[in-house]
C-alpha cells in the first residue's frame, strides 16, 4: 500500500495528523491543489484503508485520568489468552494490548483517574482471570513526548 502513495498523499497525512480540522480549502492552499482533487484523494485513501478514522484528541487530564500505567501480562497456559483478550477488549480503561516477545505475553497501555482505580483495575479485571501468572506495572511519571503522529515521509 505504502508504493501507492505519492508526495501529495504523504504531504495530506502529514497534515491531517496534525490537524483534522483544517478544511479543504486550507489543505489544498497548503499542498498546492484544488480542495475538489484533495477531497478525492482522502475519500481514496480512506477506501485504500490508510486513514481509517477520524477522531479528537482529548488531554486525559481534562477527564480526571491522570494516571498512565503500562502493564505486563504472563501465563504459561495458553488456554488464559482468550479470556484474557475478552476482558480486555471490554475495559474502557485499556487503550492498547499488544502481543509482545520476551518472558510475558502481552502489555497493555491503562489511563485511569490515580492509584486506586489502578488497583481496582489490576484487582477486579485482570487478577479475576483464571490461570494469569504474573503482571508487572509500570507507573508513567510524565511523558516528555507522547504522540500518535506516524512518519509519513
Amino acid at each position: 500500500m505504502a508504493n501507492e502513495l505519492d508526495q501529495t498523499d504523504r504531504k495530506l497525512l502529514e497534515l491531517l495528523q496534525r490537524d483534522g480540522l483544517q478544511s479543504m480549502a486550507e489543505l489544498s492552499k497548503a499542498i498546492g491543489v484544488a480542495p475538489s482533487t484533495l477531497n478525492d484523494r482522502v475519500k481514496r485513501l480512506g477506501r485504500l484503508g490508510v486513514i481509517t478514522g477520524t477522531h479528537a484528541q482529548i488531554d486525559p487530564r481534562a477527564l480526571g485520568l491522570d494516571l498512565l500505567a503500562f502493564v505486563f501480562v504472563g501465563w504459561s497456559d495458553s488456554v488464559v489468552e482468550a479470556d484474557f483478550l475478552r476482558r480486555v477488549a471490554a475495559a474502557e480503561q485499556v487503550l492498547e494490548c499488544h502481543h509482545v516477545t520476551g518472558g510475558l505475553s502481552y502489555l497493555l497501555k491503562l489511563r485511569v483517574a490515580d492509584t486506586r482505580a489502578l488497583e481496582a483495575f489490576l484487582g477486579n479485571v485482570l487478577k479475576q482471570i483464571k490461570g494469569l501468572q504474573r503482571t508487572e506495572t509500570l507507573i508513567v511519571l510524565s511523558s516528555p513526548k507522547e504522540t500518535s503522529m506516524l512518519p509519513t515521509g
